[in-house]
Order: C-alpha cells, then structure tokens, then sequence
C-alpha cells in the first residue's frame, strides 16, 4: 500500500503548520487511470459521495418514472442538503404523493443545518424530524423505491430488496466486488470500494449519453445535479458552489470523512479524492485544484479563488494564513 501524499497545505504568516495526506484517482471512460496521486488502490467508504450510485436502482427499475419523479427530487436523492425551507418542503412533499410520511423514513432526525431555520425551530420550541436529515432525500428515493417492488418497509436491511439492487449497482459501476460495508450515518448500508473503483464509477456517469436504460439513468442523475446544484447540498456549501462556478462542466458530490467526487462530461472524466484524516477543508481545497487542472472551472473564478486560497481567521477575523493546494496539486 502505498502512503499518502501531500495534497495541501495550511499556511499561518510565512510558516508551514500542517499538512494534509491523501489520495485521488482520476479515470477515463475507458476504465483506466489517468493520473493519481497516493494510492488510488486504497480501500475506501465513499460516504455520501456515491449517492447517485445508491440512485441508480430507483431509475433502472422504473420507480423514478412511475411515482412521476421531477429532476429535482431526482437531485435530491443524490442529495446531502442543509434541511433548509428550500430542501424539506420538496421532501415532504414527496413522501405525501406516495401517501407516506416522515415516520416512514429509516434516516433519523437531524437539526437543519441551515442556521436561522435551527435557530427559529429552536426559538419555537418546534422538534427537529427526519426531513430536516441531510439524507432525507436519497431515503425517500429508497421508500419509492421500496413501494415500487412491493417490499417491506425496513428498506435498510442487507438482506431487502433495495438494498440488493443498491449493491449490484455499486459493484458493477465500480466494477469490483465489494470488500465489506459500513454503516452511515442515516443508517444505511455504506459499501467499501477502492479510490480507483469510485472513480470509475464516476467516469461512467461523466461519459453516460442516454444509449440504454443504464446510461439514461446515469446521464440523468448527472443532468439533475447540474441543474439543481442549490438541492444537491445549499447555500454557502462547496458542492453547490463549485457546480455553478463550473456552469454545467461539472457534478460534484462531497461525502463524510474527507472523500469528494466530480463527475466531468466533457472530458469523461471521474475523479475521487480521499483526504486521510478526513478534513473537509482538505478535500474541498483538493477538488477545487482538481476541478481547474482538469479544466471544468476557471482557477480565476471567485469560487475558486475562496477555496484555492481559503483564509484562516483568528478571533478578531484577521486573516492569519490560508489553506492552499500542495505543490503536487498546483
């Protein structure tokens, strides 16, 4: 196994203070790997970054269609979102038109992540529910999925029928046999794959034109993230952010634990990036470089630009130093 390389670097004033490791593989249409750096044979848990994967079952099997599916919800089950006024609503709404509810989903509450919805359920004493979960959407996806084959309703058990379908689908894009699986955080079967596989998988959405049922339904998740990149994660996040400042070259999708993705259809690309002590700033910073190397976002881009050189504060909001791509990267 090879070791992790710096791929960036925290700067306070002149001084070097710390150093991020990790990995990224970056892969063609044809399956094969362009350029990396560590070890992209490193086994990993994509985290929420393969959320289109775990989709991919609820558009081959024809439930996306039957239940009538918007490219918004299709955005939203490859979703991490805020629980914001702009995400619940589209959830909610779509559990009502499957007579469902929110006691139906398997995710769990969470607090929104969008400040002032919390700070005002807070203030009214109002509880958070399951749709405030940043996984609200991808789980609805999972019941829709779940009413459409006429399962039972614990739609998270190995052994359930959509998550079978979600395995076959994540070991042929990937086109390995899955090591093993996590639980996520939602509560969902979370399967283990090497960086070089997730890539893969990614490049197969980035070169997806719409041939076949599998490519449609690929070419469409990708088409649903790009068109909605405000549902795929929210305001002030570095997915939705990246996706606008990259105008459609681009889907990007973070996951837990420093891993981050970008599916890029001009170059038929997939790219996956796994930060090795799983720092967000590291893989937001890393995707960023990435994202310009490749050519999918302007480096002079205002976007770019805050995550390229992303500022350190102190407690008076003095900028002190920046987080900055490692050579490697630059």
């Amino acid at each position: 196994m090879l070791q992790a390389e710096s791929l960036v670097e925290v700067w306070r004033g002149p001084i070097l203070e710390s150093v991020h490791g990790g990995h990224v593989a970056v892969v063609d249409d044809s399956g094969q790997i362009v350029a990396e750096w560590g070890d992209p044979g490193q086994t990993i848990l994509p985290r929420s970054s393969c959320k289109m994967v775990q989709a991919l079952p609820l558009m081959i099997s024809g439930a996306a269609d039957a239940a009538g599916l918007a490219p918004q919800q299709l955005a939203l089950a490859c979703a991490s979102h805020n629980g914001a006024p702009l995400h619940v609503p589209h959830v909610q709404s779509w559990l009502s038109d499957l007579s469902l509810s929110e006691q139906d989903l398997r995710c769990g509450p969470e607090p929104s992540r969008d400040k002032d919805l919390r700070h005002a359920m807070i203030r009214d004493g109002e509880t958070p529910n399951q749709t405030h979960n940043n996984c609200s959407g991808k789980h609805s996806g999972f019941l829709t999925l779940s009413r459409h084959l006429r399962a039972g309703p614990e739609y998270l058990a190995l052994d359930h029928p959509v998550q079978r379908a979600v395995l076959e689908a994540f070991e042929a894009t990937t086109g390995e046999t899955s090591p093993g699986h996590g639980i996520d955080g939602c509560s969902a079967p979370n399967f283990a794959c090497s960086l070089r596989g997730l890539a893969r998988a990614m490049s197969k959405f980035a070169s997806a034109e719409g041939c076949n049922t599998l490519s449609d339904a690929k070419l469409r998740l990708r088409q649903a993230m790009i068109a909605h990149p405000e549902l795929v994660a929210g305001e002030g996040r570095a997915c939705t952010n990246l996706m606008r400042a990259c105008e459609g070259r681009a889907a990007i999708k973070t996951g837990a634990e420093g891993v981050y993705v970008a599916i890029l259809p001009e170059r038929k690309l997939g790219i996956a990036i796994k930060i090795a002590d799983g720092a967000t700033r590291a893989a937001e910073t890393a995707i960023t470089a990435l994202l310009a190397k490749f050519g999918a976002l302007d480096a002079a881009h205002p976007v770019a630009q805050a995550l390229l050189k992303a500022p350190v504060s102190n407690r008076r909001q003095i900028i002190i130093g920046h987080v900055v791509p490692a050579q490697t990267l630059r």
